[in-house]
């Protein structure tokens, strides 16, 4: 077992290689050893390098709407009326404390990814 720290792209590619061949390695194995601390190396190479940004409130609630199957309509009463269930997810109001609280619990997302801001689209 060679392992170092990741700190060049050349290093990460090197270590994914490796990964990817001793990946079904028996966990209590020394190359199941090699695959837990190359899979954290890795983890942490890409948190620093390709940092994925979360969606914004609206694309958030739009994924997991599909995620569990869930149409516009069953978030009346959520977020209010058909018409505002509709100008929140075109964009053209922000959401309240009130609806986020609904929406958190219906959802199942966290209050802190519906708080942040978002633009709204400007009427024209």
């Amino acid at each position: 077992m060679n392992i170092k720290p990741i700190r060049t792209e050349k290093d990460y590619e090197i270590a994914i290689k490796r990964l990817e061949k001793i990946f079904d390695a028996s966990p209590d194995s020394k190359e199941g050893d090699e695959a837990e601390i190359l899979s954290i190396l890795i983890d942490s190479y890409e948190n620093q390098h390709y940092p994925i940004e979360a969606p914004d409130p609206i694309e958030a609630i739009k994924i997991r709407m599909e995620e569990m199957n869930i149409k516009q309509k069953d978030l009346v009463g959520i977020i209010g009326g058909k018409s505002r269930v509709s100008e929140v997810l075109n964009r053209k109001k922000k959401l309240t404390v009130d609806m986020i609280r609904g929406i958190e619990k219906t959802l199942n997302l966290s209050a802190s990814v519906l708080v942040h801001n978002y633009k709204l689209r400007i009427k024209t």
